[in-house]
């Protein structure tokens, strides 16, 4: 089995067609972890039939552990809620995962917009994950549960927890690029424009390497949103 862990806050305008997008099959677990949301998220995942579940609002590592701890599948699989699954999404996973070496694995990106820009933060994207195996959670990371086990989850920090958690995978075999993109929505690029939201997370990114509190990066980040 596979648990498709999501979690979410106040995403009632996006939950809805992404879990449309997962077929319902006995082999196949959704799980949406709510983080506060004041809108209808919740009852959406509820009438499509997902499990859902609350979770303090820290961060959307506590959301995914706590996904994590209830999940009944073998393989883990932790979705962003505003990106679809590509078609034939379990397969590749399960491919993935039974190749040698393979610790996780996750997918290439596309972006939803018209924007030519848009094209050039995925291929920086995508080169960066399969020369460097080091993809974002927005690239849907997969595992299998006792990977995930063994290495205690998510870090309990307010941002860069995919980060950090890919960084510890690398040092435990390899992660493994699906050559097929999952579609993210290209709200945070249409919000701020791409040059400006590229530039915040390369701050971030460096403010980390740097040493900067996890917690005062999330107050920059919040500023800058």
């Amino acid at each position: 089995m596979i648990s498709i862990i999501i979690p979410v806050l106040n995403e009632a305008k996006t939950i809805q067609t992404t879990l449309l997008t997962l077929e319902k099959s006995p082999s196949l677990e959704i799980i949406v972890v709510d983080g506060g949301s004041e809108d209808d998220t919740l009852k959406l995942a509820q009438e499509w039939g997902a499990i859902t579940i609350s979770s303090p609002q820290t961060g959307r590592a506590k959301q995914m552990n706590t996904g994590a701890a209830i999940a009944s599948g073998e393989i883990l699989l932790f979705l962003h809620a505003d990106t679809h699954l590509p078609r034939g999404y379990a397969k590749m996973v399960q491919d993935t995962l039974g190749r040698s070496q393979a610790i996780a694995g996750a997918f290439e990106l596309k972006i939803a917009g018209e924007m030519r820009a848009l094209r050039w933060v995925e291929r920086m994207v995508n080169l960066r994950s399969h020369y460097c195996s080091l993809p974002y959670g927005d690239q849907s990371l997969f595992l299998k549960a006792t990977t995930f086990q063994d290495l205690g989850g998510f870090p309990d920090i307010p941002l860069m927890e995919d980060f950090e958690f890919v960084r510890q995978l690398r040092k435990a075999g390899r992660i493994y690029i699906v050559p097929h993109p999952v579609l993210t929505s290209g709200r945070r690029w249409q919000k701020l424009g791409v040059l400006k939201t590229t530039a915040i997370n390369q701050v971030i990114i460096l403010g980390y390497f740097l040493g900067v509190s996890p917690y005062r990066l999330a107050q920059w980040y919040r500023t800058f949103q």
